[in-house]
């Protein structure tokens, strides 16, 4: 089917350095600009960020410094990009989550107008998780093939916890589970130690502000030091653990917090 517009609608993607949209820069922008009247527009770059990219963002859209430090800057194509989303409307996925956001700030360093409040901004993913649902409900109609009766009762939903367990391993068991960074965690088994590795993984305290990299080691996931290792964090920035300590973060978080930080003293 074809969509049906009445203005032009520009599909994009943004690669970045991380995904602090206060300090990260793009570094690949891809945009499919469909016309009302069916054609289609392409226009994409790889761009210079000015910043370094780090190894574990490298890993997962393939770019390094070496492949983009003859690339122009996104100021310097800033312009370009402005006249091409003009008068049209944005759409992608999860793109109100993170593309848009850090689009708008990158022309608004480039001292670009960019006014995406004048525009539609469908996103996709939003479409997704309200069509299909993530609930205990969803997930009991979809791998059992009937509704869920008596929801919101703690022994109703205790059941149907261990109903859809069940229809998962057996649904899936023996296949092969991946990260985000398609990098293989496991696989579904019956077998406890297996769905305990695969559904645990990363996660280093339960509000999961710190994760384990791809090295195993514990970095924060939030904030101004996200992505980098904790002890080092410490070391740089001994007041940062002080400040998670005073400040309102779960007391699980804490307690890992200290953990790491009492077993750094005693290497």
């Amino acid at each position: 089917m074809k969509l049906n517009l009445k203005t032009p609608l520009c599909f994009f993607d943004l690669e970045a350095t991380g995904t602090n949209i206060i300090t990260d820069r793009i570094v690949e922008i891809a945009v499919i600009k469909l016309m009302p009247g069916g054609e289609i527009l392409r226009k994409s770059n790889v761009l210079n960020p000015t910043i370094p990219i780090p190894p574990e963002v490298t890993a997962i859209h393939g770019l390094t410094d070496e492949d983009v430090k003859d690339k122009p800057t996104f100021k310097a194509v800033a312009k370009e990009y402005a006249r091409f989303f003009e008068g049209a409307d944005l759409a992608g996925f999860a793109i109100m989550k993170f593309d848009v956001p850090l689009l708008v700030e990158e022309f608004l360093r480039a001292d670009v107008e960019f006014d995406y409040t004048r525009k539609k901004v469908i996103d996709s993913q939003k479409i997704f998780h309200l069509m299909e649902k993530r609930t205990l409900s969803a997930a009991y109609k979809f791998y059992l093939g009937k509704e869920f009766e008596n929801s919101h009762t703690a022994e109703a939903d205790t059941e149907a916890s261990m109903d859809v367990l069940l229809a998962q391993v057996e649904r899936y068991e023996n296949q092969e589970v991946t990260d985000t960074l398609n990098r293989k965690i496991g696989e579904i088994k019956n077998d406890m130690e297996a769905l305990h590795k695969v559904t645990s993984v990363q996660q280093v305290d339960l509000s999961g502000r710190m994760i384990l990299n791809e090295k195993g080691q514990e970095v924060f996931n939030f904030g101004k030091h996200k992505n980098r290792v904790v002890t080092d964090v410490f070391k740089q920035e001994p007041a940062y653990y002080d400040w998670i300590m005073n400040g309102e973060f779960p007391l699980d978080t804490k307690r890992k917090v200290t953990e790491i930080k009492l077993r750094g003293f005693k290497r």
